[in-house]
């Protein structure tokens, strides 16, 4: 019964360690619109806007544009995406906290491979400007790419961050 116990841990583990390597988000992406970068008969590569929802701040939306790779590969979805992006966040509605923010953060990943390349968007707090700083940026298991994007959202006067 151990060794039955130990198998079922480890298979826990790598299914948990996979999910992870492949960019589990934390929010759900929205694909606004895409437009055709080079045409191929088995699928273009192409230019993607997303939206996502910062799941602790409600009223902010931020924009990630990123190249995405077509073809074979690209279709069976075992291509791997370039690591440009680009990110744009605004304050959509009246800003609302869920609860106190981590100085800097995961908010978003997304899948650029199969398993070894993510990209990510992170929410740093500047609570001297009262300023939500979103960075995009993508990494690899054993290498990462210095290509990111920066963008920032001043919180309303009167309103101030709560940050943990």
């Amino acid at each position: 019964m151990t060794m039955k116990r130990s198998v079922l841990a480890s298979a826990a583990s790598l299914a948990t360690l996979l999910v992870t390597l492949c960019g589990a988000t934390h929010a759900h992406a929205e694909e606004i619109a895409s437009v055709n970068t080079n045409f191929r008969f088995t699928g273009s590569d192409r230019v993607s806007v997303e939206a996502y929802d910062d799941p602790l701040v409600q009223g902010v939306t931020c924009y990630v544009s990123r190249a995405r790779t077509g073809g074979v590969k690209g279709t069976l979805g075992i291509a791997e995406d370039p690591s440009e992006a680009s990110i744009a966040c605004r304050q959509v509605a009246p800003i609302k906290f869920a609860g106190p923010l981590k100085q800097k953060t995961d908010v978003f990943s997304a899948g650029m491979s199969f398993i070894f390349k993510t990209l990510h968007v992170v929410r740093i707090v500047d609570a001297k400007r009262n300023t939500l700083v979103y960075l995009t940026y993508s990494d690899r298991i054993a290498t990462g790419s210095p290509k990111n994007s920066v963008t920032a959202v001043p919180v309303p006067e009167g309103t101030t961050i709560p940050v943990k």
